[in-house]
């Protein structure tokens, strides 16, 4: 485990808990206090302040990276020349240009590689995408995902060196590519409308951006993001097609509620602001934010020799995807997304909108009145004109 933080502890958690048989062998950390108290909590036999040491360790199967953004081709890098399988926290890069170069020097190395998007990976997640692509939504039309809370836990967040950006690129890369899995991954996402703003926080990045993202094949993606939000960490995805809608509400209101004058109630849920009043706790947080579902598919990946359902390459397309957001919140203008590696369908356009009904007529829609008719609109092929028939 490169990272002894608030991210690399969640991760311990659900890989020491999940399968049973998996362990954490060696923890970096750049600070000695915080390696050691790691390896205790975790019963990491080595800890270390020098990063190319965890990684070369004789134990070390696979490196998963919970540093900052600035670190992460560094570790990248130290995997290839040690030839290690790696898995690392989102997002892959800083920016497209970062991210290309590592997924380029996993693939030339050869070494197994896997994007830790734990969002994608929620059970409530996994199951909706499940009936999109049983066709339960028809052709997707639009997604939607929101993730606000009230701010980062760790300082080098809000440093815009060190992460690269704001809101957008912590938060928009959960909410891309939750889109790209319900759009279609192999749908190349061509441009971008992003307005964002600094509201709230003294830094130098955005906390706050809405973006919508164009895929080729008409559909559209959108994400809300924010480190102003109050009340706590806020989920949300929908996802809406020809024959159907899915919401989603993964954390913040999941049916668990509780009132408490604050009496041992320290900690309640991720991101929470109070633990007094009325309180929305989770159930299972490691489950329920994707964790377990995530290691488990990399780690039964490695073992079967096959793809993971995220890697790197996803994790660039993502990053291309927020270049195009940044500049287009600068130039308030249509962006497009910089794909010099794109893998999947080329030449798509908008499918026809127009449904047939007979020789003379489009159908525009088909209901049930409360007075048990039915009635149809329809539109006139050559004249054009909207007409109403009751059945």
């Amino acid at each position: 485990m490169l990272g002894s933080g608030f991210i690399g502890r969640f991760y311990a958690e659900s890989i020491q808990g999940q399968r049973t048989r998996d362990r954490i062998t060696s923890i970096y950390s750049r600070r000695e206090e915080s390696a050691k108290k790691f390896a205790s909590d975790y019963g990491c036999a080595h800890w270390t302040t020098e990063m190319e040491e965890a990684v070369a360790h004789q134990d070390v199967d696979v490196v998963c990276i919970s540093l900052p953004n600035n670190l992460h081709e560094t570790a990248v890098q130290l995997c290839c020349k040690h030839k290690k399988a790696v898995i690392t926290t989102k997002p892959l890069g800083r920016n497209a240009a970062e991210a290309k170069r590592m997924l380029e020097a996993v693939e030339k190395t050869g070494i197994f590689n896997g994007y830790l998007e734990d969002l994608v990976y929620t059970p409530k997640f996994l199951k909706a995408l499940e009936s999109v692509k049983n066709g339960a939504l028809g052709r997707i039309l639009w997604s939607k995902s929101r993730e606000t809370h009230p701010g980062p836990h760790s300082d080098w967040f809000w440093d815009l060196e060190q992460a690269g950006g704001g809101c957008i690129l912590d938060l928009g890369c959960h909410c891309v590519e939750i889109g790209r899995n319900f759009i279609g991954k192999d749908i190349k996402p061509v441009e971008v409308m992003c307005w964002a703003d600094t509201q709230v926080k003294p830094i130098a990045a955005e906390d706050h951006a809405i973006g919508l993202v164009k895929y080729e094949n008409g559909a559209i993606g959108q994400f809300e993001v924010s480190w102003t939000f109050r009340g706590g960490l806020d989920l949300r995805d929908e996802v809406m097609g020809t024959e159907g809608t899915i919401w989603i509400n993964n954390f913040l209101r999941t049916g668990f509620e509780m009132f408490t004058t604050g009496k041992g109630a320290d900690y309640v849920a991720e991101k929470a602001e109070s633990n007094s009043g009325w309180l929305f706790p989770v159930g299972d947080e490691l489950n329920d934010l994707g964790y377990n579902h995530m290691f488990t598919d990399m780690f039964n990946a490695i073992e079967k020799g096959i793809v993971p359902k995220e890697t790197f390459y996803d994790g660039y397309v993502v990053n291309a995807v927020l270049d195009a957001s940044y500049k287009s919140a600068k130039t308030k203008l249509w962006e497009p997304v910089k794909l010099d590696i794109w893998r999947g369908q080329t030449g798509l356009s908008k499918p026809s909108n127009l449904v047939e009904f007979d020789a003379d007529h489009y159908l525009i829609k088909e209901e049930m009145t409360h007075y048990g008719a039915k009635k149809l609109i329809l539109k006139n092929k050559k004249s054009g004109v909207i007409s109403e028939r009751i059945l």
